[in-house]
């Protein structure tokens, strides 16, 4: 088996994936450089998809302050937010969204040359900046990725996966195995630092926002090499996706629409968001998306409207070029008519526990992204917190590993050589339709593990779940990268599904119909894959 040795390895090439390998190359000597892997093409992730924007809480917009953000996004993250995590990222956001810039970042500005800063639901000041009008997140990562392959620094290997972490009997990961899909073939990396920069776990459920690479794949990794997941229950789902009847992947309506005046109607034309929160159409995510799926059920449909048309044109043409143009492609003007929404699975609030610096319970191992739970999304994530966390926590690992002894690895203990054996022993190439499996994990986990949740359905998808694994015969080692997604999306909807049995309360983005209320204390859940270490601390 083919091995090689860097001195950083970096899973993912989404904003946190890429700044990361630009900050490292900036800040620290690399003798042995930095691996940058990615499963499909450089950039594509969620980030590439984010519409809105990102949250910056800049000098320059007199009135905002870190306090107001933070009070926002502890409003939003209902109790399980980290204030000391929340606070530290909202004072970094002005330089690093002043290190975007530096990366040629053009972040939309006024006729005066000022930033045109706008407004999301839960905020409760204009102070999310956006490119392009809507298309923010692919305007970043066209920035980063230009950067980075200018980069000697940093090598890139595309249609690349990583499919195991090499973590020795003292707990400390040397590295990963790979699989190259276009070589067909296994490889070795040996390394000191590895990152987990993976996403998210959107395509667990049949309608999401996310694209088809967010498969889970960070949380098997780390999962399986013992590392402490948190929170993993809290899925977002954002309430306005464009609803057609296909059921691939539904393109994203942003948040920012509703910011600039766009109001939620139902079939025959009726405002309803007053009937579930003062703030209306500006309510956190998943009151919106409770309101609007309640809504759907009330009124027998497959969606609700989202009334755009009362912008002024100009401006909702010029603020939304990207949502214009693929309505328009669907038959629809959104200056005059109103846009089919329904809610769609959109982000992951918990992941891989981690610090913002990226370490997690595992020497060697870190985690930066929408993988990693910091403790600032807490239950339900804030309007364009992401991105700023990406970047935030990408830059405090730089400073971290500046300070970290990047040499690779000199032993390898037994317990890595018997994961390696496990790839060189060859398996049985039973034939299984992947797509097919794949699409009954997304029915089972959109309805019996979804918006509204409760001790039956969720104990009946487990039972499903367990025969979907028991039916998949391959240990650890797969044939391919689509049987390889599916491996890792079994494990993560079990997680998913494990933990949110356990929570009895409703909590931000995960709703029981038969525990309504929260408890008085907000307690996190974790969990490893030592059943004999699993930790499960919510009442």
């Amino acid at each position: 088996m083919k091995h090689s040795e860097y001195s950083v390895v970096i899973i993912g090439s989404g904003a946190a994936g890429l700044y990361a390998a630009l900050k490292l190359s900036q800040e620290i000597s690399l003798p042995d450089g930095i691996l940058l892997i990615t499963k499909s093409t450089l950039g594509e992730s969620n980030s590439k998809y984010a519409q809105g924007g990102i949250v910056g809480v800049l000098h320059q917009n007199l009135g905002d302050t870190t306090e107001a953000h933070v009070i926002d996004t502890l409003k939003a993250g209902a109790g399980l937010s980290d204030k000391c995590v929340t606070k530290y990222i909202s004072e970094i956001s002005d330089t690093v969204i002043n290190d975007l810039i530096n990366f040629g970042v053009n972040f939309d500005k006024n006729p005066k040359g000022e930033f045109n800063f706008t407004l999301e639901a839960a905020h409760s000041f204009r102070r999310i900046l956006h490119v392009g009008g809507d298309a923010t997140g692919r305007e970043i990562i066209k920035s980063l990725i230009k950067k980075v392959q200018e980069d000697s620094n940093i090598t890139i290997l595309e249609n690349s996966m990583a499919v195991e972490l090499l973590v020795n009997s003292d707990s400390v990961c040397k590295g990963l195995i790979l699989y190259n899909e276009l070589t067909n073939e296994h490889e070795i990396v040996y390394t000191s630092a590895t990152v987990l920069a993976t996403g998210g776990v959107g395509q667990l459920y049949k309608y999401t926002t996310n694209p088809d690479c967010t498969t889970g794949d960070g949380i098997d990794l780390a999962y399986n090499a013992g590392a402490v997941i948190q929170d993993l229950e809290f899925i977002q789902f954002h309430p306005t996706a464009l609803a057609l009847s296909s059921n691939k992947n539904r393109f994203l309506i942003s948040e920012a629409v509703r910011g600039e005046g766009a109001k939620l109607v139902d079939n025959t034309g009726n405002e309803f968001m007053s009937k579930y929160h003062d703030r209306r159409e500006l309510a956190p995510r998943d009151i919106v998306t409770r309101a609007i799926y309640n809504e759907m059920r009330l009124n027998k449909s497959p969606n609700m409207f989202l009334n755009a048309s009362i912008i002024e044109t100009s401006k909702l043409l010029s603020r939304f070029p990207t949502i214009s143009c693929k309505c328009k492609e669907n038959g629809i003007d959104i200056t005059k008519t109103p846009i089919p929404v329904a809610p769609a699975a959109h982000y992951s609030m918990g992941g891989v526990k981690a610090e913002v610096n990226g370490k997690t319970s595992i020497k060697g191992l870190y985690a930066i992204g929408e993988v990693a739970s910091t403790g600032l999304h807490g239950a339900n994530r804030l309007a364009s917190n992401s991105l700023l966390e990406c970047v935030v926590c990408a830059y405090e690992l730089a400073d971290h590993l500046s300070f970290t002894n990047l040499l690779p690895p000199k032993k390898i203990d037994k317990s890595i050589l018997e994961k390696i054996d496990l790839y060189n022993t060859p398996i049985n190439e039973i034939d299984y339709n992947i797509p097919n499996l794949k699409q009954d994990l997304k029915n089972i986990m959109w309805e019996k593990v979804g918006i509204i949740r409760n001790e039956k359905d969720l104990l009946e998808a487990k039972v499903l779940l367990k025969e979907c694994s028991k039916n998949f015969k391959r240990n650890r080692r797969c044939l391919n990268r689509e049987e390889y997604e599916y491996r890792n999306m079994l494990t993560a909807a079990t997680l998913i599904i494990d933990l949110a049995l356990n929570r009895k309360e409703s909590r931000g983005a995960h709703s029981r119909s038969d525990y309504i209320k929260p408890y008085e204390e907000a307690i996190h859940s974790n969990i490893i894959k030592d059943n004999s270490k699993e930790l499960l601390n919510v009442k």
